[in-house]
């Protein structure tokens, strides 16, 4: 039974987040890495997002603890329910962050030391909640450095494209993780929990339908310059259409929110998929 509290501790039940943090990085080695080390660095960003994904969520609700006890869908966390002791938390942590460390070390320099900017934003997001409506946004920002760990895994210096691949993830994270808030709205109103859902409201589908379209859009300059082949396109088409089926869903019951949140593990691989493509041909 501790085993499987310890299982649901860090997700590994859950596997969506490792798949959206994943992704940006697979976008980013798929654009900048030599043919000979392409399949190398996806396994070490996938491995690495599962093990940041992991602790992140235990970071989380160890902040969270109390408030999860409050919400529906989190008062059975392993925390929040006593399935799992705080020191036994903070031992798994420590272990998860010692095997992220040793990849990151793994790998140029230049990823290591941006290892170091993420932890302190990865320790701060579960307090945004608390001070801003725009967790969602800040979440963006820390969950897609992921982005520029891929293209520095390659030895490929930052540039315009990095940065514009960076902001269409960051807007991607702000849509998705915005349909996911709705699941929580009414338990969030009641314990003062702020989130992107609370604050847009009914205009939850304009909304989302501009970060989609700026990620999508974002993504589209970014192939450009990097000068991708015709396959990126054709993946974006068809990455934009089921942005588009998302966007018919809306607004959603609770329910609903979380089978769309969970259908972007396709939007990414969609995109992926592009950017492989384009590259084999």
């Amino acid at each position: 039974m501790k085993l499987r509290s310890l299982i649901q501790l860090m997700r590994l039940d859950k596997p969506i987040g490792i798949w959206l943090l994943y992704y940006p990085a697979g976008w980013a080695v798929a654009l900048t890495a030599a043919p000979q080390q392409m399949w190398s660095l996806q396994i070490k960003m996938l491995l690495g997002a599962a093990l940041t994904r992991a602790a992140g969520c235990i970071i989380n609700d160890l902040t969270d603890r109390k408030l999860d006890q409050h919400v529906e869908r989190t008062r059975n966390r392993p925390l929040a329910s006593g399935a799992v002791q705080r020191w036994e938390a903070v031992v798994v942590l420590a272990i998860l962050l010692c095997a992220a460390l040793c990849i990151a070390l793994a790998l140029p320099p230049r990823v290591f030391w941006l290892a170091l900017l993420a932890v302190p934003m990865i320790a701060a997001y579960p307090w945004m909640k608390r001070i801003t409506w725009w967790p969602q946004l800040f979440l963006g920002l820390t969950f897609n450095l992921s982005a520029l760990f891929g293209w520095l895994a390659t030895s490929t210096p930052l540039s315009t494209a990095a940065f514009t691949l960076y902001a269409a993830a960051i807007f991607w994270t702000l849509g998705y993780d915005t349909v996911y808030a709705v699941q929580d709205i009414a338990d969030d109103a009641r314990v003062g929990i702020r989130s992107s859902a609370r604050r847009v409201g009914k205009h939850l589908r304009p909304f989302i339908t501009a970060c989609y379209g700026a990620m999508l859009l974002l993504l589209l300059l970014t192939a450009a310059l990097a000068s991708q082949g015709p396959w990126v396109y054709c993946g974006l088409a068809v990455a934009g259409w089921h942005a588009w089926r998302q966007v018919q869903q809306l607004p959603p019951s609770p329910a609903q929110a979380g089978e769309i949140f969970r259908s972007n593990r396709w939007l990414g691989f969609l995109v992926l998929t592009g950017f492989l493509l384009a590259r084999a041909a």
